[in-house]
């Protein structure tokens, strides 16, 4: 998956669990069921997953890519 930010131009491009994650919550999930989905399909514990997803939502905002409210 590739994002574009269309006020700069740039493209983020996103690994096979980025996508997921972004998908998940572009559907409306929240970030703790991505996670528990995550680690009963990858070989991840639940911990591991929720940093990721926290690590990947606080990336994305760091560069106005989200908002989180």
């Amino acid at each position: 998956m590739v994002l574009l930010d269309e006020r700069t131009g740039r493209y983020w491009q996103l690994n096979s669990t980025g996508a997921i994650i972004l998908t998940a919550l572009l559907d409306g999930a929240h970030p703790d069921r991505i996670a528990e989905r995550l680690a009963a399909t990858r070989p991840v514990t639940y911990d591991r997953a929720r940093a990721d997803v926290t690590a990947l939502l606080a990336h994305l905002e760091q560069h106005r890519l989200v908002t989180l409210s």
